[in-house]
C-alpha cells in the first residue's frame, strides 16, 4: 500500500482579468526572447493574437505565429507546426487557444527539444527530459491544458485520439485571463465547461492513492485521489455548478465566464494529479471516429460512467450531489448519490451538449470496436474506482447509445 503522494502543476500561474498584459514581463523575467506562438485563424481574426503579441513585443520579444491550429488536431498538423518551429529556432513555445492549440504547443516543445516526431512520445513518460519552455494562454474554459502534463492529437488513420503525458510538459508559465474567453461561442463554452466538470469528477472519484501499488508512482501518469487533489476538485465542481449554465446561455455574463475560467484551471490541476479514467478511455475512440469535440464526448459519457462506478463511490457521489446544488436533505446516501447522476444529465440538457451517441451519428455496430480500442487504454482503466471488463465497456456504450 502506498503511503505518499506527489503534486505537480504549472511553474507559475497568473490568473485574472487583464492578466495577459503581464505576459511580456513574464517572458522577460525568464529570459525568453524568441517566441513561437501556436494558435488558429479564428483567434487571429478575433484579435486575440494581437493582444498576446503586443505585450511580448513591448517587452522586446520576437514572435513567429503559426495560425494553422484546428480543433481536435490530427498528427499531420503537429508535424507541420514542428517543422515551422524548427526553422524558426525558438527559445519558447506559446500555445494560445483551447486545449487543441495548447496541446499542439506541447508536441512542438517536445520535438524541438528532443528531435523526432509526435509518435515518438505517445504514451506516458516517453519524453526524455526538459522540453523547450512552454507558455500556455487558454481562451476556453475546459481542458486545463495550461496546468496539465498531457497533450492529445487525433490519429485520423486509426480513428483514435492519442496522447502524450509527461511532467516535463507542464507549462513553465500559464496566464489565465478570463477576458480572452468572453468571445468564446456558446457551443464551445458548453463543451469545454462540461469537460472541466468531467475532469473534476473523475479526479474526485479516482482510485485512492493508497490502493495504488507501491512503486507505481513512476510508472503511471496519475497518483490516484489524495487530499489536496480532492479539495481542488471539490471547488471546481461547485464553481461549475454555480456558473456553467449562465456562462453558456448568457454570453455577456462576464462574472460567470471568469468563474468558469477558474473552474477549468482548478479541474486541470486536480485531474492531472489524481487522474482521469473510464470517461476519457471511452471518449478517445468515440471522438476519433465521430469527430465530436473532446469535451462534448466526455460530457456525453460522464453520467453513464458515473452510473457504472456508483457502487464503489456512493459517499463521493452524495457529496458531489451537494456540490452540484441538489437538495439531498432526508435522502439516504445511495439516493443522494444517484441524484448527482441525474444532476449531470439535467446539466447536459440545460447547456445543449449531446445526450447520446445516436446524436453524433454513431451506429450500434460501431460500439464493440470502440470498446476494444478503449479497453486497451490500461493506464486509464487502472485509475477507475471500479474494475472493468471488455463487456462492461460495451455495456456502457450501449447505455449511452
Amino acid at each position: 500500500m502506498r503511503t505518499t503522494w506527489s503534486f505537480f502543476t504549472a511553474g507559475q500561474l497568473v490568473f485574472g482579468p487583464g492578466s495577459i498584459q503581464q505576459l511580456g514581463e513574464l517572458a522577460d523575467r525568464h529570459n525568453l526572447r524568441r517566441i513561437f506562438l501556436v494558435t488558429d485563424a479564428i483567434l487571429q481574426n478575433l484579435g486575440a493574437v494581437d493582444k498576446v503579441t503586443a505585450s511580448l513585443i513591448e517587452a522586446g520579444c520576437e514572435v513567429e505565429v503559426f495560425a494553422e491550429g484546428v480543433a481536435e488536431p490530427p498528427i499531420e498538423t503537429a508535424i507541420d507546426a514542428i517543422a515551422a518551429a524548427r526553422q524558426y529556432s525558438p527559445d519558447a513555445i506559446l500555445g494560445l487557444g483551447g486545449g487543441s492549440n495548447m496541446d499542439l504547443a506541447k508536441f512542438v516543445a517536445a520535438c524541438v527539444a528532443h528531435g523526432g516526431q509526435p509518435s515518438d512520445f505517445f504514451g506516458f513518460d516517453r519524453v526524455p527530459g526538459p522540453v523547450t519552455p512552454i507558455i500556455a494562454v487558454p481562451t476556453t474554459s475546459g481542458t486545463g491544458s495550461e496546468v496539465s502534463h498531457a497533450a492529445v492529437l487525433t490519429d485520423t488513420a486509426n480513428e483514435m485520439k492519442v496522447s502524450m503525458l509527461s511532467n516535463y510538459l507542464r507549462p513553465g508559465i500559464a496566464v489565465v485571463d478570463p477576458e480572452l474567453t468572453y468571445t468564446c461561442p456558446k457551443q464551445v463554452a458548453a463543451d469545454s465547461g462540461i469537460d472541466a466538470l468531467t475532469h473534476a469528477i473523475e479526479a474526485y472519484t479516482a482510485v485512492d492513492y493508497t490502493a495504488m501499488e507501491e512503486g507505481l508512482a513512476n510508472k503511471t501518469a496519475y497518483e490516484g485521489r489524495f487530499p489536496l487533489g480532492e479539495t481542488i476538485a471539490e471547488k471546481a465542481i461547485s464553481l461549475v455548478a454555480e456558473n456553467l449554465v449562465a456562462a453558456v446561455n448568457e454570453p455577456d455574463n462576464h462574472e460567470a465566464r471568469n468563474q468558469m475560467a477558474l473552474a477549468s484551471t482548478l479541474a486541470g490541476i486536480a485531474f492531472s494529479n489524481c487522474g482521469v479514467a473510464l470517461v476519457h478511455a471511452l471518449e478517445y475512440p468515440l471522438g476519433g471516429a465521430l469527430h465530436c469535440s473532446h469535451g462534448g464526448g466526455n460530457g456525453l459519457l460522464l453520467p453513464f460512467v458515473m452510473k457504472f462506478n456508483l457502487p464503489e463511490r456512493i459517499p463521493a457521489y452524495a457529496r458531489i450531489a451537494k456540490l452540484l446544488g441538489c437538495n439531498v436533505a432526508g435522502l439516504v446516501e445511495e439516493n443522494a448519490a444517484e441524484s448527482a447522476i441525474q444532476a449531470v444529465e439535467q446539466l447536459k440538457i440545460d447547456i445543449g451538449v449531446p445526450l447520446n451517441i445516436r446524436e453524433l451519428g454513431g451506429t450500434q455496430e460501431q460500439l464493440p470496436g470502440f470498446a476494444k480500442k478503449a479497453f486497451a487504454l490500461e493506464r486509464l482503466r487502472m485509475i477507475n474506482p471500479r474494475e472493468s471488463t471488455l463487456d462492461d465497456f460495451i455495456a456502457i456504450y450501449e447505455d449511452a447509445f
